[in-house]
């Protein structure tokens, strides 16, 4: 039995203190400790530059990850989507909580405001996969950088930056905003980015077995573990992160296999989309084979280029 308490690596957003306090919680129920330790990253400190300006490797995690690596903290909780493709051979994702809904959504600060694809109006998003599929499917639209914490995005809006906010469901929700929500997304015209929806635990590979062990038991849902093997599979391959325009869903089919979708959006042509069903223990070679896919239909140029911008 683990008699100290289990010292957890955070942000300071609303968001991220919510995602900590539930990791706390899930090891309290399981007769652990848990503390939590506030960490400020890059990501949160430089907020007049969008992502891609700043590079996406570590935007969100490589204070927290200084930490882990000194002993400071046991473990880190993430949003599983701001996770870089490659961690490092010190560190290791050890768990992954029950995924939430994982759609897009539109929320706004005016009451009975309409969506319409004709409709000339402002989205803020930060996100360059939203952006892509926005000038597609929303042509008539302007879109504006918006960056900051959820809280700072939504006061920005109301102080007349944009109509809508475009964000990740599962915040909004954790939030309680759901009253602010005027659109849903379907997730076949806007698949989300790798791991949206679910949080991520990080630790560093000479982290205590035991902690290791305890802590995976008392978080880990095995199937979406799976779903994030495969969608963590394909963004590995891609060598990507939250500066290119990726997607890539998993879920689960009624016969107890995984349907994956994955792929590139493009603003102004088509984007670039493969689906592979197989079984759970294919999903991380079924992901790789999607991003090789992608990258040799095309992918390959839309990420030079992006690169060389």
């Amino acid at each position: 039995m683990i008699e100290r308490a289990i010292k957890i690596g955070t942000r300071k957003s609303k968001l991220a203190l919510w995602q900590a306090e539930y990791v706390k919680a899930l090891l309290e129920q399981n007769g652990l400790k848990g503390e939590l330790v506030l960490i400020e990253t890059k990501g949160d400190k430089i907020l007049d530059r969008a992502l891609s300006k700043i590079g996406s490797k570590g935007v969100f995690t490589e204070e927290l990850e200084d930490q882990l690596r000194n002993g400071d903290i046991d473990i880190a909780v993430h949003s599983a989507k701001d996770m870089q493709a490659s961690l490092g051979d010190d560190f290791e994702l050890i768990a992954f909580t029950e995924r939430e809904a994982c759609h897009d959504v539109f929320v706004s600060h005016k009451k009975g405001f309409t969506v319409d694809k004709d409709k000339e109006f402002v989205i803020g998003t930060s996100s360059v996969r939203r952006v892509a599929m926005l000038t597609k499917h929303f042509p008539n639209a302007k879109i504006v950088d918006v960056r900051g914490n959820l809280q700072t995005r939504i006061q920005k809006m109301e102080d007349g930056l944009c109509d809508v906010l475009m964000l990740a469901y599962a915040g909004v929700h954790r939030m309680g905003y759901n009253d602010m929500i005027v659109h849903e997304h379907p997730l076949d015209t806007f698949t989300p980015a790798t791991g949206q929806g679910c949080v991520a635990i990080e630790s560093a590979t000479n982290l205590d077995p035991e902690v290791r062990s305890a802590v995976r038991k008392a978080i880990n849902n095995e199937k979406t573990e799976v779903c994030l093997k495969a969608e963590r599979a394909f963004l590995k391959e891609l060598q990507g992160g939250c500066s290119i325009p990726a997607f890539c869903l998993a879920t689960w089919t009624a016969d107890n296999e995984l349907k994956i979708t994955g792929g590139l959006a493009q603003a102004n042509t088509e984007e670039i989309r493969y689906t592979y069903t197989c079984s759970p223990d294919e999903v991380e070679s079924k992901g790789t084979q999607i991003a090789k896919d992608t990258l040799a239909n095309g992918g390959a140029e839309i990420l030079a280029a992006l690169k060389n911008s």
